[in-house]
């Protein structure tokens, strides 16, 4: 066979077969190449809309001006329902309300003054958590507001549970974001922590009835001024100093309704170890009025006896 290939007469013959299998094999290729082109073509494109779909979603949602981004992965979205579920028992009102919290955090920051201080999952955790175990009561106190942009969130998933808020804001809105004993660096929004800016916060979601003291919470004068009714939820987010938060934790438990909600921010926070002991030392005895219902992010719920 190998000479029957090397004769002339026999690769004369052939050539035509040979020429014409070529052509096929050529124009396959050349086919092949094009719809490879064209599919790398499309390919680019989708590519490039991505692209400029994540830049334009980053403006949105990164951390720039604000600290903390506002893009939580599936994983931390899941966990966050699941401590949710633990607290109020369902998980399908769970996952509704953290991603409506989430919705409304990403629109108030939009269109706010300043930032909402906190991780995506903590913030939503607590926008989400506090309407699903029922407050006996609208009155909501807020022990440092820093912009008045939580308690406007607040106000509004309230609101979605029925429940009219009547709010009272306690912070020493003294320009700057005040923490005893720590230096506190430039907010990264670069705005100012005055009244004028919560006031502006507040007309987003809370109209103007919210009622604010200028103080810290452990003035005497802010304490008579704000102890006139007993309050369904309160949140604790001022002094994180382990004294702070006891001295707080003290007061609540003479304002707090019967049944109310008390939240108590960065508990378990490796940053601020002075919460999480402050709290286990206030319930170790067990006279506390209030009792733990758990965890979710890094904030710890309790209900009021």
């Amino acid at each position: 066979m190998p000479s029957l290939l090397r004769n002339r007469l026999t690769k004369r013959a052939l050539r035509p077969a040979i020429s014409l299998v070529d052509r096929r094999i050529r124009l396959r290729v050349e086919r092949s190449a094009e719809q490879l082109r064209r599919e790398l073509d499309v390919l680019r494109r989708g590519t490039e809309d991505m692209r400029r779909s994540q830049y334009a979603l980053g403006l949105l949602l990164d951390g720039t001006g604000r600290g903390a981004h506002r893009i939580p992965p599936a994983r931390e979205m899941d966990e966050l329902v699941r401590q949710i579920a633990d607290l109020n028992g369902n998980e399908t009102h769970a996952r509704r309300s953290a991603v409506v919290a989430y919705r409304t955090v990403v629109a108030l920051e939009a269109l706010g003054v300043g930032r909402l201080a906190g991780s995506t999952s903590n913030v939503c955790g607590k926008l989400a958590t506090v309407p699903l175990l029922s407050p006996p009561n609208g009155s909501i106190l807020e022990i440092g507001t820093l912009y008045g942009l939580f308690a406007s969130a607040l106000t509004r998933m309230v609101h979605r549970a029925g429940i009219e808020p009547d709010l009272t804001i306690v912070d020493p809105l003294a320009g700057i974001q005040l923490q005893p004993g720590t230096a506190q660096p430039a907010d990264p929004t670069g705005t100012p922590v005055r009244e004028d800016v919560v006031r502006a916060n507040l007309a987003l979601c809370a109209g103007g009835s919210a009622r604010i003291r200028q103080g810290l919470s452990s003035d005497p004068e802010v304490r008579e001024a704000v102890s006139d009714r007993a309050y369904g939820v309160i949140i604790v987010d001022g002094d994180h100093s382990l004294e702070g938060v006891a001295a707080d934790l003290d007061w609540v438990e003479r304002i707090v309704a019967p049944g109310g909600i008390v939240v108590l921010d960065d508990y378990g926070d490796a940053s601020w170890p002075g919460v999480q002991e402050a709290l286990d030392k206030h319930l170790a005895d067990g006279s506390s009025r209030l009792r733990m219902l758990g965890r979710v992010s890094t904030s710890a719920y309790l209900r009021a006896e």
